[in-house]
This record gives C-alpha cells, structure tokens and sequence, in this order.
C-alpha cells in the first residue's frame, strides 16, 4: 500500500494541469523528475539481458559417408518413386559399422529389453543393434513367415492393407522396446508395430530408422512418438 500511494503522489505532482504547468512549481517539478528517474533506473535493470546465440552444433563426420552411400533410384519398383537404396552402403563395411555405431551410441545404457526389426531392411539394422545392446531381437513379419501362434496388426496403405505379425511371448509386458526399419516415410509401417508390441505389454522407447524422407522429416505425420533418423 506504502508503494501504491507514493506512485499515485509522485504522479499526481507531475501531472499538468490545464495551462501546461505542474502543481507546487519548481520543488514539485523536481521531486517528480527524481521519482520518476528512480523507476527507470529500477526498470532497467529489470530488463533482461539479450542472450547470446547459441554454439554451432557439431555435426557428426560420419553423417556424410553414410548419406553418399545411399543412392536414388528414380521410377523403382514403379513409375513415380523414388527409391532408397541401401545396399550400396551395405557393400562398405566402414560404412555400414559408422550406421550401426551411432545407433548403438545413441541407445546403450537405455535399458532397452528388445529390438524388434521390421521386415524386411529392419532385419539388416536391428540384430547388428541387438547384439551392441545386449537387448533379445524380435522380428516383425508379413502374414504367413512366422510359424506358431502370432498376434496380428493391419494398417492401411494408400492402396489396400497389409499387416504385421509377431510370435506370442516374444515380449514381456512392460519391457523396453526399440523399432527398427531401414526408412521412414508416412510411419503407416511403424505406427502398426506400435501398436502391435503396445498390445503386448511393450513400453515403446523410439523407432530408430536410418532414411528420414524430407517430404515427411519432423512434419508431425509420423509422430505422436519420436522418430530418430540419421539422415
């Protein structure tokens, strides 16, 4: 209250009156200006300091041998796509080691329990992770691969359906899971093994893919869950 009421004065004492001048003369004068010298003072100092850009972020050295083993191949396996090729990279070991490794790197020491690859370039990917991890792989198959009983999920493609499957008693409710697959484009494929391993008790920690397509890349189509891609 004391505060309030020396604001209102100090405002009231510099306020001009009809003719232009202030009450109470040059002593009123002055004690407005000092009071109002205060609470600039007081302001500026409470006006943040701009804070300064942030360090360029290092961008891995590995990263560009890995994309400049994977080519584009136009109209494959029809007219209008525009095909990821891997195996290009598959052919140099370092290469293929660097892709591996940084996926390694990024999930040790997460406690993942399972890697389950999705058919079928997961199955190149995910058991080279498994095994760095420590973590049991899972495949993830199309109808009819896996023998025994499987529990199913289907999801819609532009044109017609597909499914996944998985053996029952693969996973255990509530261990760690990891989805692996060579790409990631719409995540139709990947929202399906989700759904799929959620359903059998899994906690779904990421899907890790080596191809994030641009068209698609952080546009919120492939979330609710994140999606790492390296390149």
């Amino acid at each position: 209250m004391g505060e309030e009421a020396n604001c209102n004065v100090a405002m009231e004492s510099a306020a001009p009156k009809e003719n232009g001048h202030t009450t109470g003369g040059a002593a009123a004068e002055a004690k407005a200006a000092a009071a109002w010298a205060e609470i600039t003072v007081t302001d500026a100092a409470a006006v943040p300091k701009p804070t300064p850009p942030p360090a360029a972020v290092a961008v891995d050295p590995r990263l560009q041998g890995i994309s400049d083993a994977i080519r584009v191949v136009p109209h494959f396996p029809k007219q209008g796509i525009m095909f990821n090729d891997i195996t290009p990279l598959l052919l140099r070991p370092g290469v293929f080691k660097d892709a591996v490794d940084i996926f390694v790197e990024r999930y040790r020491g997460m406690a993942i329990a399972a890697v389950a690859g999705i058919e079928a370039r997961g199955f190149i990917f995910g058991p080279a992770i498994a095994l760095a991890i420590g973590a049991k792989f899972i495949p993830l198959r199309k109808p009819k691969k896996l023998p025994g009983e499987v529990i199913s999920e289907t999801y819609v493609l532009e044109y017609g359906t597909d499914c996944l499957q998985m053996h029952v008693g693969a996973i255990e409710p509530g261990e760690r899971v990891l989805i692996v697959d060579d790409l990631v484009a719409t995540g139709g494929t990947l929202c399906a093994a989700i759904r799929l391993l959620e359903r059998a008790g899994a906690d779904v920690v990421e899907c890790a893919c080596l191809i994030g397509l641009p068209k698609f890349k952080r546009s919120g189509a492939i979330m609710p869950w994140l999606s790492v891609e390296i390149v």
